[in-house]
């Protein structure tokens, strides 16, 4: 969660987002003003270009679709955390990119790829060339091969023109965007409408997903990668995304993978194409060493600007706060809220907004943000010292409970989200009131951020004494195996290369 500069106390509630239905609810009781697509939407970036462009700016000028990837850069950079600066970094990405260009369909096509500041899996491309991968993807990747895999089907939507066809189905989003707002404004299904709108803004038609997922196998196998690198990496991916749910068989139809064909058909259609180059395990080469030489040190997870999860905690060391979240809840750092999930369809919303106006907590919780709100319930109250104030409102099937902390200038306020007559409401509110408070000097100064470390397996090492290394998660061998593309029947020999994630 980044710092909050803006003076209007409901400029952080535009958008809140999460998978599961209740935290669907939090978005459904604050009121949105003014909601609308994310094309329309302004932005002010404050990122500086790469000091070190992979692609000269110079070789693009005279490309007329080079002008959609550039008015769009500058809004996808800010929206991710900036460009992710790390020299050998950038040579790894650069490089799997340039054997891909060598093959690709369109020779004359100039790209420039950015690596982007943010612990999310993801990967896209804008027309004109424009490539964007996350440090979060090339962490869950094992080898170049399958970063190769993700970029050449990015440079497949390129080539193929998909970016194009996609902007003239955003003209229709805008106008649909609008009347699902103004009919549904206050209804959450209406809510929920708006963000699978702005999801498929980013999302290509599934018929272009399965066109590039085959040319960009066909580049992988030409340009001497190995062909089957795209099916693993769909598969790591989608465990991935079963790993990060608390629940796996919840509503997913807000996540990145379903923005996608399912991931079984690509899989299937994947290994099929790469078969036309030999047989699994026999062709291309992975690129491993030089992959993990590549991404040693990579900055994991949560960055300094946005503060930490460990484990139930949440820690910001810049904001000097500090909160825990129930047992067996899923917490998710994002950069305008941290949201967390729950067993029984329970959601959290934090965040803060600036204070001004000095007003009295109670009048600021009734000061009309919240939808639904129960005004007899309204009450000042003091969290570890500092001045606060709860409340509860009811909209729909949810009930909430609404709780506000001031800290200088700053207002820091907690939603949580339960089925109607739910008994979680109290208990989980009562864990996130009683454990937030100020962090002292020395909490703060001991706060690091977690990197990628590849270490070499020594003798009488096992998954189970690597695993012990990891920090940052209580599912230390769970993640251990993910990050390491390992199975429940993997082992290790001395020698072995292998990630960890430590400070």
């Amino acid at each position: 969660m980044n710092r909050t500069t803006g003076t209007d106390p409901q400029s952080s509630e535009k958008s809140s987002g999460v998978s599961l239905r209740a935290a669907g609810a939090l978005a459904g009781m604050l009121l949105l003003v003014g909601c609308q697509s994310v094309i329309e939407q302004t932005y002010e970036p404050k990122v500086a270009p790469s000091s070190t462009p992979q692609i000269v700016e110079e070789v693009q000028k005279n490309d007329p679709r080079a002008q959609v990837g550039a008015r769009e850069h500058p809004r996808i950079v800010a929206s991710y955390g900036g460009e992710y600066k790390d020299e050998k970094t950038e040579r790894l990405v650069a490089r799997i990119t340039g054997a891909l260009t060598a093959v690709s369909e369109n020779p004359n096509q100039s790209y420039r790829i950015t690596i982007l500041n943010s612990p999310a899996i993801n990967a896209f491309a804008l027309p004109g060339g424009y490539l964007y991968v996350t440090r979060g993807l090339l962490a869950l990747a094992d080898d170049a091969s399958e970063v190769a895999a993700v970029l050449s089907h990015e440079m497949a939507h390129v080539t193929a023109n998909h970016g194009i066809e996609r902007q003239q189905r955003e003209e229709a989003e805008v106008i649909a965007s609008r009347v699902v707002s103004e009919v549904l404004s206050s209804d959450l299904a209406g809510k929920q409408a708006l963000a699978r709108g702005k999801l498929r803004l980013a999302a290509f038609s599934r018929n272009q997903e399965l066109q590039a997922d085959v040319i960009g196998v066909r580049m992988l196998g030409e340009a001497g990668y190995d062909p089957y690198a795209a099916a693993r990496f769909l598969d790591a991916m989608a465990a991935y995304s079963r790993f990060s749910s608390v629940d796996p068989d919840s509503d997913q139809s807000l996540d990145f993978l379903s923005s996608h064909p399912s991931a079984p058909q690509r899989v299937d259609l994947a290994r099929r194409h790469a078969r036309a180059f030999g047989a699994e395990g026999t062709v291309g080469d992975r690129g491993r060493d030089y992959y993990l030489a590549g991404i040693d040190g990579l900055l994991y997870g949560d960055s300094p600007q946005e503060g930490y999860v460990r484990g139930q905690t949440f820690l910001h060391g810049k904001l000097g706060i500090r909160f825990d979240v129930p047992a067996g809840f899923q917490i998710d750092n994002k950069a305008e809220a941290v949201l967390a999930t729950g067993p029984g369809e329970v959601a959290i919303r934090f965040d803060g907004v600036a204070d001004t106006q000095r007003r009295s907590l109670t009048d600021y919780i009734a000061s009309g943000w919240v939808t639904g709100l129960k005004p007899d319930t309204i009450r000042p109250i003091t969290i570890n010292g500092l001045e606060a104030a709860t409340a509860r409102a009811s909209a729909e099937r949810w009930d909430f409970d609404v709780t506000v902390i001031r800290i200088d200038t700053q207002i820091y306020r907690f939603l949580t989200a339960v089925p109607k007559g739910a008994p979680s409401l109290e208990p989980t509110a009562e864990i996130l009131r009683a454990s937030f408070r100020r962090m002292t000097p020395q909490e703060a100064a001991a706060l690091k951020p977690l990197r990628i470390r590849v270490v070499t397996a020594r003798p009488g090492d096992t998954l189970a004494t690597l695993s012990a290394r990891m920090m940052g998660t209580d599912r230390k061998l769970d993640l251990f195996r993910l990050i390491n593309a390992m199975q429940v029947t993997s082992t290790v020999r001395p020698g072995d290369r292998i990630k960890i994630i430590s400070e």
